[in-house]
């Protein structure tokens, strides 16, 4: 069975010590969703909502917060980013929204991409919230992760 990394031998959380870990190149892919009504969907489609246009909004706002997340996340390492692309899609109920960030570094990047899809479901919401306060931010998690000592990673998909 692994065991936690945050977690030292009495217990308490610790940032784990990256000095003796290779740098490498790691790329990570989160996505999340954000489900609303038809009349919302229809005012975020035409881009008329009180506050101006959701998804460009959500896609600066998500690159801004995986920049952030050493400062959001107790445990998380700084690292330099050096791409973040955030990739929002309208479909039939909502927003399906995408993060991919790289670097080369001791640690990956799964932390920057799931925070960046974060930070865009929330500015998806904020920026439709007159409209609709019972919009769901749904399915926050990786999609995949390459690069680092733990290996790949590919989340499966269900087949229809």
């Amino acid at each position: 069975m692994k065991e936690l990394s945050h977690v030292d031998e009495h217990g308490r959380v610790r940032m784990v010590d990256t000095s003796a870990k290779t740098f490498t190149l790691r790329r990570a892919v989160a996505s999340a969703r954000v489900l609303m009504s038809p009349e919302t969907l229809a005012a975020l489609k035409s881009r008329r909502t009180p506050k101006g246009d959701p998804l460009e909004s959500a896609r600066l706002a998500g690159i801004m917060g995986a920049k952030k997340t050493a400062e959001l996340i107790p445990l998380c390492h700084p690292l330099p980013l050096t791409h973040i692309d955030v990739r929002a899609n309208v479909n039939n109920d909502g927003v399906h929204l995408e993060a991919e960030v790289a670097t080369n570094a001791q640690t990956g990047v799964e932390m920057e991409a799931l925070t960046a899809v974060a930070i865009a479901a929330l500015t998806v919401y904020d920026m439709c919230k007159a409209l609709d306060k019972g919009i769901r931010i749904t399915e926050v998690r990786l999609e995949s992760k390459t690069g680092g000592k733990s290996g790949d990673y590919l989340r499966e998909t269900a087949v229809s």
